[in-house]
């Protein structure tokens, strides 16, 4: 194969004005002009901060080099969309060339199912960022959710004319526990993806595993299980003081029950996360996870 033009290890044709290119008359169904194409080579951009402004040309080329380094997986058309992304994880040099997209001149209609087939790389890019998919989702619901129970575990809340009750403190400890859940997914999907080769090594979350170990977070868990146990303890005091009856503040007990079950959930799911995830990092004589993560 001839040397690619300035150095580049990646050459992707580009379809998209934006980009340089020009879509001739019908030669591109409006759902993929205006929506298909341009939207997930957005996704494309923001997620992996690809240079590519056409993320789904057909047209490209690589050199030997990158292709060994690419270290692609995908079998089916995700192999399009793993080419790029893994060219941009591996910080191979991207060079992307204008090109004229003509009308199809072929008697047979395209094989190719747009919303099917964009949901399908959708997919696969989501599932390539656990950090969008799952992390910063994560992050936000754990934040709001926190602050929520923190500010309502004593009394109400007014701002204005609203007022924030035990409900609103349900809603935030449901919100604190999805968004656990959600944190600890995106750390379960980048360890399997990287086990598996699908994603590159990362130093960060190395770092992070050789601090976070298996035995930590365990102690961790029972450190928040303990403490969820506390509260249930001393809610059941106040419930025993009253005869087991009913309560002359209903609210205020369910200032101490709602936080207490949610630190008992987390607690709990804090343990076998660790565990789950220093299963995720065994290592094998086919399987690369991050280091430290067993």
């Amino acid at each position: 194969m001839q040397k690619l033009r300035g150095g580049a290890e990646l050459v992707m044709g580009c379809r998209l004005p934006k980009g340089g290119g020009t879509i001739m008359p019908g030669a591109m169904p409006w759902k993929n002009r205006w929506l298909g194409n341009p939207v997930l080579s957005l996704v494309g951009r923001v997620f992996f901060r690809c240079p590519a402004h056409d993320f789904h040309c057909g047209l490209r080329g690589f050199s030997k080099s990158a292709f060994e380094a690419m270290e692609l997986q995908t079998t089916g058309m995700e192999l399009a969309s793993e080419i790029v992304i893994k060219s941009t994880l591996k910080r191979l040099k991207i060079d992307e060339v204008p090109i004229t997209l003509h009308k199809d001149g072929r008697s047979r209609p395209p094989h190719l199912r747009p919303w099917r087939d964009g949901w399908r790389h959708l997919r696969f890019m989501l599932l390539f960022s656990p950090r969008w998919l799952f992390l910063i989702p994560g992050l936000v619901l754990l934040l709001a959710g926190s602050v929520a129970t923190a500010a309502l575990m004593r009394s109400d809340v007014r701002i204005g004319s609203i007022l924030f009750n035990v409900g609103t403190l349900a809603m935030g400890s449901m919100a604190v526990i999805v968004g656990f859940q959600l944190v600890a997914f995106a750390f379960f999907t980048k360890v399997f993806a990287i086990a598996e080769g699908l994603l590159p090594e990362d130093p960060k979350l190395s770092r992070v595993f050789k601090v976070v170990t298996l035995e930590k977070g365990v102690l961790a868990g029972l450190g928040i299980l303990l403490a969820g146990l506390a509260i249930l303890v001393r809610a059941l005091l106040i419930w025993r003081m009253a005869n087991y009856g009913i309560l002359s503040s209903a609210e205020d007990n369910l200032r101490q029950l709602i936080p207490s079950a949610t630190l008992i959930v987390l607690g709990i799911q804090t343990i076998f996360s660790s565990f789950f995830i220093s299963a995720l990092g065994l290592k094998t004589t086919s399987r690369r996870p991050p280091a430290s993560t067993s």
